[in-house]
């Protein structure tokens, strides 16, 4: 039986974003389920950048001591890619804030999900000391906006520059996940004439 051709596409993410943790849980059905091979690129893009009012500031660039949410999850997650761990610290890092609700700012609760998945703590402390550590986000996040239009999470950009920002309601990751993955690529990478769907609440969801 040939195996299908791998199907790429990057995804713009920020852990604290409740929509990315429900795309990376159907992204993780359809791998499981064997039907199709998914080469998924994770880019950093943060939501706190965004809503920023200050001109100039940056979340990459703002002080070391000031606190500034969702920033020391990107700096963990590429401390942990140094380590060749992104992958299996990414999918701990989502279920950390979104499953367990725990508080991906707290230094110690970061550091706990680093050790759970075999990440060196030591050489995990000291670059995440590493100014250049947020270079990745500042790169990513740059080019997100500026080559892709980028404004949201999750927004996946496909290899032909197709770019679609996608919000599931709830999560899919069961026997269903292989159907509604094709039905948003028919609409998100094949269609892209389509520039928008959204569904109004009734008044009896509001």
């Amino acid at each position: 039986m040939p195996v299908p051709e791998p199907i790429k596409f990057d995804v713009f993410f920020d852990y604290q974003c409740p929509f990315v943790y429900r795309v990376a849980g159907l992204l993780d059905a359809v791998r499981r389920s064997g039907d199709r091979v998914l080469d998924v690129r994770w880019r950093y893009f943060s939501l706190t950048q965004v809503n920023s009012k200050n001109d100039g500031w940056t979340v990459w660039d703002a002080p070391a001591a000031e606190h500034v949410r969702g920033r020391l999850a990107f700096q963990a997650a590429e401390a942990a890619r140094r380590q060749g761990l992104f992958e299996s610290f990414h999918r701990a890092m989502l279920l950390a804030r979104h499953r367990d609700q725990l508080d991906i700012d707290d230094r110690k609760i970061v550091e706990e999900v680093a050790a759970k998945e075999g990440v060196d703590v030591d050489r995990f402390r000291s670059d995440l000391e590493d100014p250049a550590i947020l270079e990745p986000l500042a790169l990513d996040h740059r080019q997100g906006v500026l080559e892709h239009g980028v404004f949201g999470t999750p927004t996946l950009v496909f290899a032909d520059g197709v770019c679609a920002y996608v919000r599931l309601s709830e999560p899919v990751n069961g026997s269903g996940a292989v159907e509604v993955f094709d039905r948003l690529m028919a609409v998100a990478a094949a269609e892209p004439r389509i520039l928008e769907i959204k569904r109004p609440k009734r008044p009896s969801q509001a």
